[in-house]
């Protein structure tokens, strides 16, 4: 009882009185030592129990699901914005933030980007770095139509604020044909750009899907293809511009064998792969990438990873 007494008092003085342990040791006349032990005692026991009235509270605990259900080496969860347009905004956001951690950390010698608005918004917002050494590859071809948030502009910009070296993939990201890419893949210049791609030490994608509000789909499949074609047999949306099932596995479609970017065994072989992705339109292809360990960490919003970790199946 006088234990209990002391577990108390001490946690009274520490949690709501705002002391010090030093103190709470000088008015209760015990160690530093012991004051520590009475209140690790006192959480351990239930006698104090800590809650946190932030909303963000719920996705650092969202991150932490996330992370043991998936298997992720890390998971960044956003706010879902009110106002669905700002989506791309707060993603990029989150993504800034962590790879900033991530870069002064890990100091990566090689980063592989892919492109769109997600990482438009990122890159936008990250904090410049001196990276003389690092190398920034584009990990696919692009969209032919000139845009800021084609690859060669993504690779440009995170090449610039990090002070880096910029690798270009000059190449659409899908050939013609199947014959056409055959010829494509052929060169030893693509051979080794591909090859380099995959050995890069960290990958920053964002996933696409298969909707009309997918750039991709508007403006970067060949002209024969339709996309309704992809969705009848299955696909839930892109990585890297290869369309997959809510598995996470290719589709049979002549797309996935004309695409101009790493295969996913290759990928798989990169040590760090981030996928940035959020809103009701990317929550299918983000849980199929999952499922299929195509990520170790992603930076999603609060709504989407109630999604994946209460998704079909998941």
């Amino acid at each position: 009882m006088e234990n209990q007494q002391l577990m108390v008092r001490a946690s009274w003085l520490y949690h709501v009185e705002g002391l010090t342990q030093a103190q709470i040791g000088e008015r209760m006349n015990l160690t530093r030592r012991r004051i520590n032990e009475l209140l690790a005692a006192a959480l351990e026991q239930g006698v104090v129990r800590i809650s946190f009235s932030s909303p963000l509270a719920e996705n650092v605990e969202l991150e932490a699901r996330l992370c043991e259900h998936f298997g992720l080496q890390d998971a960044v969860v956003a706010p879902t914005p009110a106002d669905p347009s700002r989506m791309h905004a707060v993603i990029g956001r989150a993504s800034a933030v962590f790879l900033d951690r991530l870069i002064q950390v890990r100091k990566p010698r090689s980063i592989g980007v892919g492109w769109g608005a997600t990482l438009h918004e990122t890159v936008k917002q990250m904090t410049g770095a001196n990276e003389p050494e690092m190398r920034v590859r584009s990990l696919m071809g692009g969209l032919t139509r000139g845009s800021e948030i084609n690859t060669f502009e993504i690779v440009r910009s995170f090449a610039k604020v990090l002070n880096a070296k910029c690798h270009y993939f000059a190449a659409p990201i899908y050939a013609g044909s199947e014959e056409a890419h055959a010829v494509i893949m052929a060169q030893p210049v693509f051979q080794e750009f591909l090859r380099e791609g995959s050995n890069v030490d960290l990958s920053f994608l964002s996933v696409g899907d298969v909707t009309g509000r997918s750039l991709q789909v508007r403006y970067g499949l060949p002209q024969q293809t339709d996309i309704s074609e992809l969705v009848a047999m299955g696909a839930v949306g892109d990585l890297l511009g290869r369309y997959l099932d809510a598995e996470g596995s290719p589709v049979h479609h002549p797309l996935n064998r004309q695409v101009i970017s790493p295969d996913l065994i290759a990928y798989r072989g990169i040590p760090t792969r981030i996928l940035a992705s959020g809103g009701p339109h990317k929550r299918a292809i983000l849980l199929a990438a999952l499922r299929a360990s195509l990520a170790t960490a992603i930076v999603t919003d609060a709504e989407s990873a109630r999604f994946l970790l209460k998704g079909p199946g998941a």
